[in-house]
């Protein structure tokens, strides 16, 4: 993801923060607590406002999310 040139859409700030989380799905993972979606969140330093991607995650970090217990 490119964030060289971020300008906040609401305040038009250009200073940043980037983060991401883990969250399941729903069926099989919910039930086991396996973390399969990967989201990356870009956040204004300003204003707050924050924008949401999706990622992905591979079969060995979800193996390893359930063997650990996410």
């Amino acid at each position: 993801m490119n964030t060289e040139n971020y300008v906040c859409p609401k305040c038009h700030h250009r200073e940043y923060e980037v983060d991401e989380f883990c969250a399941t799905g729903g069926g099989f993972s919910k039930l086991f607590d396996v973390q399969n979606r990967r989201f990356t969140t870009i956040t204004c330093k300003k204003c707050k406002y924050t924008e949401i991607y999706k990622g992905t995650t591979s079969d060995l970090e979800n193996i390893f999310d359930y063997l650990i217990g996410g």
